[in-house]
């Protein structure tokens, strides 16, 4: 099984390295390290390094991992799937392919950023693994949630609608009451400005109905779900991992695993429709 995994991720990969959009992606890369680690001037230090890297490390994963799930979806690649004693080793070697050539590109621009770079300790050179490693894994997995090759009917609105709602929830986590109040206070204004009375009417109860104590309990919900995020953010700044601090990218790695099983279930009972 793991043969027929790697022998299929590789081919993903190489059909993407080796094409327009493969050179596209690796342009990005470029482009990414020329703007933000100009040739002519020093890196910035260690925490811009990681963080930035990281974030480009997001990125290419998440493009690569649409560009994969799209080749994935042609018809040339059926009796590959046909063959295969299960579905979910396809998606396997999809998600390998995409962190593969994410990873690819971020340590090309991770290694030319090193040229005039900083001075990378021990201490922080292995911290950096993990925190790449976890956030490419969950932008791979979201880049399927959000390809043809995994959507079945509304699941892709749904999902990524669940993650905004849940972003804007961690956004008033300090305090949902008055963040909720004041923006829809806010718009209430602007719709009466306009002669939107009914409109300002609905917003302004929905106002009222931001400050209750149910509103805080979502917004407190969606904080701590995004904790892994802080912390690895808190972790890179301060200079090493705390004890809690050192679980964040396991739990993001357990979040990449929920998504992955709601990706098989759904692409296992789908009907496929590839493109020609």
């Amino acid at each position: 099984m793991i043969r027929r995994i790697l022998i299929l991720a590789g081919y993903f990969s190489k059909g993407v390295v080796f094409s327009v959009t493969g050179l596209l992606l690796i342009l990005f890369g470029l482009v990414y390290w020329a703007i933000f680690f100009p040739p002519g001037q020093t890196t910035p230090d260690i925490e811009n390094y990681i963080i930035l890297i990281g974030s480009l490390g997001a990125a290419a994963t998440f493009f690569s991992g649409l560009v994969i799930a799209g080749r994935a979806s042609r018809l040339e690649t059926y009796p590959m799937l046909v063959r295969l004693p299960s579905r979910v080793e396809y998606l396997v070697a999809v998600l390998l392919a995409t962190i593969a050539l994410g990873l690819f590109i971020q340590l090309l621009v991770a290694g030319l950023a090193l040229l005039r770079g900083p001075d990378l300790v021990v201490s922080r050179l292995l911290a950096i693994p993990p925190i790449w490693l976890s956030v490419n894994v969950l932008a791979a997995i979201l880049a399927m949630h959000a390809s043809d090759l995994v959507t079945a009917g509304w699941s892709r609105v749904i999902i990524f609608s669940l993650l905004a709602f849940a972003l804007i929830l961690n956004s008033a986590s300090p305090d949902p009451e008055s963040w909720f109040s004041e923006r829809l206070f806010g718009l209430v204004d602007i719709l009466n400005r306009v002669n939107l009375v009914w409109f300002a009417d609905v917003v302004s109860g929905a106002a009222g109905v931001a400050g209750s104590s149910l509103f805080a309990l979502l917004t407190q919900t969606a904080a701590i779900m995004f904790w892994p995020f802080r912390a690895l953010s808190d972790a890179v700044l301060s200079g090493g991992f705390s004890a809690s601090q050192a679980l964040a990218p396991a739990v993001i790695v357990l979040y990449s695993a929920i998504l992955f099983l709601i990706a098989a279930i759904l692409f296992c009972g789908k009907d496929l429709d590839f493109v020609e």
